[in-house]
């Protein structure tokens, strides 16, 4: 039995738009009757969410002019093997997104700080 899973790719698709901050995204959710504070964005982005409201899926979809297929990639975790046992065995999984944006070279220049 194949054991399916997903990958949450919010953070790609907003670099990929240029988007760079969560918080940019609380005034355009709003805009489309989505209410969230900063941390719910935040973690909305940064985290594989286990449940999403429809509305919002739909809200993110129009927000950054893709599909679900883009937010949302389905990939295999294999025979029966749980997430545990597959991150213990090769050191873990790159963060969601880092290999994508590292590829494409859409990180955002580190700040420099000047007197």
């Amino acid at each position: 039995m194949n054991v399916l899973g997903y990958e949450w790719r919010l953070r790609e698709v907003m670099a990929a738009a240029g988007m760079f901050s969560t918080t940019k995204l609380i005034p355009l959710l709003k805009e489309r009757g989505i209410t969230l504070s900063t941390s719910q964005v935040y973690r909305l982005a940064a985290e594989k969410p286990e449940r999403l409201n429809m509305h919002v899926l739909v809200a993110l979809m129009d927000i950054l002019d893709c599909t679900a297929d883009d937010l949302v990639r389905r990939v295999a975790l294999g025979a029966a093997a749980t997430h545990s046992e597959a991150t213990a065995t090769d050191g873990g999984p790159e963060p969601s997104g880092t290999s994508v944006l590292r590829e494409k070279n859409l990180r955002p220049k580190r700040a420099q700080i000047q007197p």
